[in-house]
């Protein structure tokens, strides 16, 4: 079985790409931290590129930006490739077979809203009526 779920912010804003078939490729990486921390008390972070097909990728290229939170399941791909200098080069993607949005619509601004406003307005107390407890179903 070769599954892989992540949660973590994009690093820099998704490129897509076309391929000469006319399919589309979009490619971004993501951050993400780990659990636990380390002998210094921080959480260290690992990045992964992910690799994102067809309309799931167009939508990732239009919705997401560096920054964005998003959850990705999918599998992982090795790969190697022969360097410019003769090195040969290996390297690990993310083959995403889904891709969450979370955090919220991106504002004007670009920044995602906090789940919170900032101000949340204030209750009136003389318009809540009290509600007696024997008269709660659990």
């Amino acid at each position: 079985m070769n599954k892989v779920i992540l949660i973590g912010n994009l690093t820099r804003d998704p490129e897509l790409q076309t391929t000469n078939s006319g399919v589309s490729v979009c490619r971004f990486s993501i951050a993400v931290q780990r659990p636990f921390q380390n002998n210094e008390g921080e959480r260290d972070v690992d990045f992964f590129n992910i690799v994102v097909w067809r309309g799931k990728g167009e939508n990732v290229h239009k919705f997401l930006k560096k920054g964005s939170k998003c959850a990705v399941v999918g599998r992982l791909q090795n790969s190697s490739y022969e360097a410019n200098d003769g090195t040969k080069r290996n390297v690990t993607d993310i083959i995403a077979d889904d891709v969450e949005f979370l955090g919220g619509r991106p504002t004007e601004g670009g920044e995602a809203p906090s789940a919170r406003p900032a101000n949340p307005p204030k209750a009136d107390a003389a318009q809540l009526e009290p509600i007696d407890d024997d008269s709660l179903p659990f």
